[in-house]
């Protein structure tokens, strides 16, 4: 029998300090870089909750508010505010912090569908999730109705305008 488990289980926070490999020959880190780091972080809170190998199988926002430069320490906080019968919609959180000066700024936040695989890597059953605090369930109606207008837009029902078809 699957355990249904807390979003608290699998929240997990990445950090890694930007290198001058990360960057351009401004010293900003490139998007990429970033988005490789957001799609580790889903990757890891997605593996926590489901404890079997995940896939991204989508990102469906990504937002750059401002630069990070080499130097920075980007932590990235991951966590589950929904699941369904096989996937899970990560929320990753990205914040840069200078170091030195213990300056912290948000730089944005990314939204991932993460799906479990059985050995055979065919899509399987994941726990249930347990929503404790205001906050928690919130969220979880943010990504559910996030959900169903990527899966409407996907399917043709919504314009990329967000008019209805």
């Amino acid at each position: 029998m699957v355990k249904n488990k807390t979003v608290a289980e699998s929240a997990t926070t990445l950090s890694e300090v930007m290198m001058p490999m990360y960057a351009n020959h401004y010293g900003s880190v490139h998007g990429g870089t970033i988005l490789k780091l957001a799609d580790e972080a889903a990757f890891v809170s997605a593996t926590k909750h489901a404890r079997k190998n995940v896939v991204a199988a989508s990102m469906d926002h990504m937002e750059f508010r401002h630069p990070v430069n080499v130097g920075d320490l980007l932590s990235l906080s991951a966590s589950i505010f929904h699941v369904g019968r096989t996937s899970m919609d990560v929320e990753v959180k990205i914040q840069a912090e200078k170091i030195k000066e213990g300056r912290k700024t948000y730089i944005g936040s990314a939204y991932l569908t993460m799906v479990a695989l059985d050995e055979k890597g065919r899509p399987a059953k994941v726990p249930g999730l347990i929503l404790k605090t205001k906050e928690e369930k919130k969220k979880n109606r943010e990504i559910k109705l996030r959900r169903e207008r990527r899966i409407a837009f996907l399917s043709g029902k919504i314009k990329p305008n967000g008019q209805l078809e």
